[in-house]
């Protein structure tokens, strides 16, 4: 599995322009082979700064996402008039487990601590 993480600050006022852009996608990312989740965050501590977290499949996943003609269109669009900045991590996931359910990769220290 795969994470992108996607930390941006828009221009003062220009969220709004980020989320109908957003919109626009929603559907092509719900279809995209290998789209697991998303979910999105404002920071706490940075106002006005925010993170889009997405888990994917797979490398191959998030390559076809990121060169889908329509995504690309936004990312120009995003690029020219909304983000103040961003940053973008890809990361491979080395474990992925719950509190009460999918703990077959729980570490065998936490399991003893907590079940």
């Amino acid at each position: 599995m795969i994470t992108v993480i996607f930390e941006f600050t828009p221009h003062e006022g220009k969220f709004p322009d980020y989320m109908r852009v957003v919109d626009t996608l929603r559907e092509d990312l719900a279809k995209a082979d290998g789209f697991i989740q998303l979910e999105r965050f404002e920071s706490v501590t940075n106002k006005g700064k925010f993170l889009s977290l997405q888990y994917w499949r797979d490398e191959e996943s998030v390559d076809k996402w990121r060169n889908l003609q329509k995504h690309r269109e936004a990312q120009k669009q995003g690029r020219a008039s909304v983000f103040k900045d961003y940053r973008i991590t890809i990361c491979s996931v080395l474990r992925d487990y719950r509190m009460d359910r999918q703990r077959e990769q729980v570490p065998q220290d936490s399991l003893k601590v907590h079940g």
